[in-house]
């Protein structure tokens, strides 16, 4: 009989692979393999993701648990295995360090629970042996695996299903499509959410029908970003439209979404749709003036390859490519989330389209930081969206074409701001 209830290892790894700690589901994937190879019987795993570093998780074991939280930014993890019985947690360390690529480790073993120091205690077993198995654990585990996308004040976590479906670092971000439980696969670039099965539909309506239907007549259309495919998949839902230009930097993004979010995708192969993968700022730099009926930047948050989206000079491009009467529109940002990017954004809309030629939109999304978020627009002749007067028909066509967030009076109602909002835009 052993000398102690429970075995403690407490394990420093160091000089691991910075990508492996930063990656929650490949460490809960390790860390529930650590323990099987061991010989335990796992209960639970909950592991999260804190963006842009760090992953903390733990696996409940019938032996104990294994717990874990890393430093990407150094290449080290805190390991913590405690096992009780027959389990030999020695095992699980070796397992983690190959996992890991780990360089250095330190390695700490305490006994606990001295049984010399502990009395035993007899009591009758038997009632709750008989209510325990009723919760007998299944043979698979239960898992809890979160999603985080935050910045250093605030953060949105999604629970998911630990699998990843596609998971590539291009030459400009990281590309992934996961699975969470309430909201579907969603894509994420660079640990940020940026589109879900669930809740697309809120942004690429929005983005699309209100311009669309503000628009006299809309031809010719172009698309800076929007590499999942839900905007011109919302723009070729109308008739009218001859020609649709969409340039998208990152080909990772196009190709992940055609393959695991089809039903945002579908429009790709469209025969009305150009599809460039190219760098939609120069693109727009060297268009020809008067071309486009409506321009839309569908683009991420201002950091990394659509940083340049948010510029003065980008938007003068923007606004000599369109037509005399065409209409610019922009993923703005969210006025409770990045106020500064929001109000400098508008700042920059006003002084080039005029000070009342440009309005903001309010719309909301779930998995967005804060659930509110923003288009804004530019426009170029004198038809202001929310004096839209085409009422019937857009019901008609919302009817028609099965939308489930954009209709007349969402069309009306979103150029209505708060007066925090009023407050920022001045």
């Amino acid at each position: 009989m052993s000398n102690a209830l429970g075995n403690h290892i407490l394990v420093e790894f160091m000089g691991c692979d910075p990508h492996i700690m930063n990656d929650v589901s490949s460490i809960e994937r390790d860390m529930v393999g650590a323990a099987q190879k061991a010989g335990a019987t796992v209960i639970n795993s909950t592991f999260h993701h804190f963006s842009p570093y760090g992953v903390s998780g733990v696996v409940v074991i019938q032996e104990s648990h294994l717990a874990i939280h890393t430093w990407p930014e150094y290449g080290y993890a805190a390991v913590d295995l405690f096992t009780c019985g027959e389990m030999d947690a020695w095992i699980s360390f070796d397992f983690l360090k190959e996992k890991f690529g780990a360089k250095q480790y330190s390695a700490i073993e305490m006994k606990r629970g001295a049984v010399q120091l502990l009395e035993r205690t007899d009591f009758d077993f038997s009632s709750m042996r008989e209510k325990a198995a009723e919760w007998r654990n299944p043979e698979m585990y239960t898992r809890n695996v979160w999603f985080t996308d935050k910045d250093e004040d605030q953060a949105l976590s999604l629970r998911f299903t630990g699998e990843v479906f596609y998971d590539v670092q291009s030459p400009f971000q990281r590309v992934r499509i996961l699975e969470s439980h309430k909201y579907g696969k969603m894509l994420t670039l660079d640990d940020m959410v940026m589109t879900t099965e669930k809740d697309e539909f809120h942004y690429h309506e929005m983005i699309s029908h209100p311009a669309m239907f503000t628009h006299p007549n809309p031809k010719n259309i172009l698309v800076i970003g929007g590499g999942d495919g839900g905007t011109v998949r919302e723009i070729l839902r109308h008739e009218g439209v001859e020609k649709v230009t969409m340039v998208e930097i990152d080909g990772e993004v196009i190709k992940s979404c055609k393959e695991f979010l089809p039903n945002i995708a579908s429009a790709f192969d469209n025969p009305k749709l150009e599809l460039l993968v190219d760098d939609g700022i120069a693109f727009i730099q060297n268009a020809a003036p008067n071309t486009y009926d409506i321009i839309i930047v569908d683009g991420s948050d201002p950091v990394g390859p659509a940083e340049g989206l948010f510029s003065v000079s980008f938007y003068k491009n923007c606004y000599n490519s369109l037509k005399a009467d065409g209409i610019l529109i922009a993923q703005g940002e969210s006025p409770k989330f990045n106020e500064k990017a929001f109000a400098e954004l508008n700042f920059t809309l006003q002084g080039i389209f005029g000070k009342d030629k440009a309005p903001v939109s309010l719309f909301f999304v779930p998995t967005y930081p804060t659930g509110m978020w923003s288009f804004q627009y530019g426009i170029k002749g004198d038809t202001l969206p929310k004096n839209i007067e085409r009422v019937e028909e857009i019901d008609a066509f919302v009817d028609a074409k099965g939308l489930r967030y954009y209709n007349s009076d969402i069309h009306k109602g979103s150029f209505a701001t708060p007066n925090f909002v009023k407050t920022l835009l001045k």
